[in-house]
């Protein structure tokens, strides 16, 4: 081939050799107008010999070779009416093309007439076509070779003597066809192949890339093969499969070998492929180092999955030929094969193995778990991933038995599974175990023994601990919010109805968990509080005598877990949570009549109140959640109540704001008044309560009239106001009438004094409470007696 040139030169190449071969069509057509034989053939020919050109690139050469193909149509309509008219012999005229000057336009135009001459049914299709195929022997060019037996596999292919076609006979039969096709793809791919030695060493990529250009010229002959009748499983497997492979294995060409395995692959059917799948993979091991197997293997596994979900009818045949183990097989003697491959090209082939075993095979966990185990053994050896590529194809390898199953616990039956999962970076690994955990919510998947969880939380343990040295402050803080989310939502999907395992997933929870590191710990830790409270109220009532050997599951046994528990998350310290779950789980000791623990779990929370809890904001929420749940326990015998109540209102009394001390305070006055209890109901010191807040309130009323002038606490009298009319309709005997009335004269004043400023939201809280009261006098009846003496203005 001539050396490169440019775009320009191409064009005006081509305009030269379309110019010369139009110039030829004419007088050609001129010629076939007087019906002149010899002016035809001989200008014919001329035009022909424009393709003889070997300054054009491949892909201008097919532009001038369609103009070509354009008028020897017309030629060989020519030579059909003429001979049957009888013009002249058929035989003659295929002698008489020889005699072309040249060499490439005597073959085109023998071409041509050997089209007629097949049509004529003069000679047997078989000698016509075996003498055609052999003559174009005569091109060695690889362009001009290729275009000229493109040309032949054109005008043939309509007249091969495939079964149940017009020329099929005694003596043609389809495997003169399928001969004929081989040995005009053969002799296409030697020509293709050589293509690469055209020209000098610099211009080898340039040369691929016409060669990519020119492959289809090559393949259709497969295609032509493909849609012979005749050509049935037996001859495929017997003749045409071996042939072909043959041809691909020998030429040791990259880009030949790569295109005609996929070629082999889309043209012919997936029930052959199934058939003859020994031999078809045979072939990969010896192919050139450099092809992409791994794509080509990838889409035949893709064709077979498809053919087996087509159709539950082919299953059986995929069991009959042992399509796995040859797969599998197959697979390692290629990755053994080729030493050079990278680590994604391999993972890439056992995704497809694996996807084709769970579409074919779902039941054979072995098989899935076979995949898993070559896979490691392929990984075994090297240090973590780096490689983003293969690190993909490791996530979609894991994540294809969830997707199918939709079940976690059947992955966990997978023994290769985690180890799959330890050649994952860190951070990967925390996304699959993302992936782990949104599959386990998408199903509800309920993990119900305490192995199970183990495992599972041995695959999560990127997510639940610190792994090689990172710590929590390299992580972003959105993401690891949301990771050590999804673990406590998860804890919540470990369940069993026997108590005793239930608290054997417990137990396995907790011993993960706690290895968390403090940034964790407030996440998880509430999560396996509740879970384990959970199991608490399914078993109240049984007391904590051991039975057997082992302490079975009972609240005293649990509650015990809880405390060690909730004492790692006060440690990290989170005093503010862990007093709240100190608190819960004082709250179920004291459903399951448990008081001594009861008292322990509050006797925690006070320790955490006393030595941990220094914001002010924190402490006020603090001794509303003790009193709130102090007020619900009805456990604890008087000595232990009075404690703990003495306790909440020192705490009350000694906030730093006089606000805040006025409202816990008084909140604490429903403490000594409980209505479903009749044991607590001290009038007295729910007065004493609501005497001391009034105290405090003043005070409060009156720092603010020094320090701003603010109004702020005569919202607190109002509140307090309120505080006692609920203890008066309860029936308080030391809540009377008169001390109401007294209250809220105590607020008129306080409103209509000269240092308050107005507060619109105080004078409609006042305002409603009063409307309140005159509607409880108007409604009558024993209440409405209450309630007349108090005097509104």
């Amino acid at each position: 081939m001539l050396p490169d040139a440019g775009a320009e030169d191409g064009e005006k190449w081509l305009a030269e050799g379309i110019a010369g071969l139009q110039h030829n069509a004419f007088y050609m057509h001129r010629a076939l107008d007087s019906n002149n034989l010899r002016d035809a053939l001989k200008f014919s020919a001329q035009m022909l010999s424009e393709l003889r050109t070997s300054r054009l690139s491949p892909h201008k050469y097919y532009e001038l070779y369609m103009r070509a193909f354009d008028e020897l149509r017309k030629l060989e309509m020519f030579f059909r009416e003429e001979t049957k008219r009888g013009s002249f012999s058929v035989i003659d005229l295929y002698e008489l093309v020889q005699h072309a000057g040249n060499i490439l336009p005597r073959l085109y135009l023998l071409c041509t007439v050997g089209s007629v001459y097949i049509k004529s049914k003069e000679a047997p299709a078989k000698d016509v076509l075996k003498d055609l195929v052999e003559m174009c022997r005569g091109i060695q060019h690889p362009v001009r070779g290729l275009f000229l037996r493109s040309y032949l596999s054109q005008i043939s292919r309509d007249k091969l003597p495939d079964i149940g076609s017009e020329y099929e006979g005694d003596a043609d039969t389809i495997v003169d066809a399928v001969e004929f096709v081989l040995q005009n793809f053969t002799e296409m791919n030697k020509l293709w192949v050589r293509m690469q030695h055209q020209g000098p060493v610099r211009e080898k990529e340039k040369r691929e890339k016409e060669r990519s250009e020119l492959r289809d010229l090559v393949g259709k002959n497969l295609h032509v093969l493909s849609q012979l009748e005749g050509v049935d499983l037996d001859m495929y497997k017997e003749t045409v499969l071996p042939r072909i492979l043959e041809q691909v294995v020998n030429c040791k060409d990259e880009l030949a070998q790569y295109y005609l395995m996929d070629c082999i692959i889309q043209v012919f059917p997936d029930e052959y492929h199934l058939q003859t799948l020994e031999t078809l993979l045979s072939a990969f091991p010896q192919l050139q180092p450099t092809v992409d197997i791994k794509t080509v293997l990838s889409q035949l596994m893709d064709r077979l999955s498809n053919y087996a979900a087509s159709s539950t009818e082919v299953l059986p045949e995929f069991l009959q030929v042992e399509a796995f183990a040859k797969l599998s097989s197959a697979i390692g003697k290629v990755i053994e094969a080729q030493v050079d491959m990278p680590v994604v090209g391999a993972i890439t082939l056992y995704v497809s193995l694996l996807t084709f075993t769970l579409r074919v095979h779902p039941d054979r966990l072995d098989y899935v778990d076979q995949v898993l185990g070559a896979c490691v053994k392929k990984l075994s050896g090297k240090a973590k991933l780096e490689d983003s590529k293969a690190t993909k194809q490791i996530v979609a390898l894991l994540s294809a038995p969830l997707e199918k199953y939709n079940d976690i616990v059947t992955a966990l039956k997978l023994s290769n599974y985690p180890r799959v999962m330890d050649h994952l970076d860190n951070g990967t690994n925390k996304v699959m175990a993302v992936v782990i955990i949104q599959s386990i919510m998408k199903n509800s998947t309920c993990i119900s023994t305490a192995d199970k969880v183990e495992a599972l939380f041995e695959l999560m343990k990127g997510l639940i601990k610190d792994m090689d040295g990172t710590t929590d402050d390299e992580l972003d803080e959105e993401d690891f919010k949301e990771e050590q989310n999804s673990v406590a939502r998860l804890i919540h999907m470990l369940c069993n109805d026997d108590p005793e395992e239930m608290l054997k997933i417990i137990c396995t929870v907790r011993k993960h968990i706690l290895l968390g590191g403090p940034k964790r710990l407030p996440f998880t830790v509430p999560s396996l509080v509740f879970s384990a409270l959970k199991l608490v109220r399914r078993l109240q009532g049984q007391d904590g005598d051991v039975i057997g050997e082992e302490v079975p599951a009972t609240p005293k046994k649990i509650f015990q877990i809880l405390h060690q528990t909730i004492e790692a998350l006060s440690l990290v310290p989170s005093p503010e949570l862990a007093l709240r779950l100190y608190l819960q789980c004082a709250e179920a000791a004291n459903d399951c009549d448990l008081e001594p623990v009861a008292y322990e779990f509050f006797t925690q929370a006070f320790i955490l109140y006393e030595e941990e809890v220094a914001d002010s904001k924190a402490q006020v929420t603090a001794i509303h959640l003790i009193i709130g749940t102090l007020q619900r326990m009805n456990i604890f015998g008087v000595e232990n109540r009075d404690t703990l109540t003495h306790k909440a209102t020192g705490y009350s009394a000694k906030l730093l704001k006089k606000p805040d001390q006025c409202r816990a305070v008084y909140a604490c006055s429903h403490l000594f008044w409980v209505d479903d209890q009749d044991g607590i109901k001290d009038g007295e010191r729910v007065l004493l309560c609501l005497k001391r807040a009034l105290r405090i309130a003043n005070a409060a009323q009156q720092m603010a009239n020094v320090t701003r002038g603010s109004s702020g606490s005569v919202t607190l009298f109002i509140e307090i106001l309120n505080k006692y009319l609920y203890f008066f309709e309860k029936g308080n005997p030391q809540i009377t009438s008169s001390v109401i009335q007294g209250l809220i004269e105590l607020i008129n004043t306080e409103m209509q004094s000269d240092s308050t400023t107005t507060d619109p939201s105080a004078d409609a809280f006042f305002a409603s409470t009063l409307r309140y009261i005159q509607f409880q006098k108007q409604k009558g009846g024993a209440m409405g007696e209450k309630y007349e003496p108090i005097k509104i203005n």
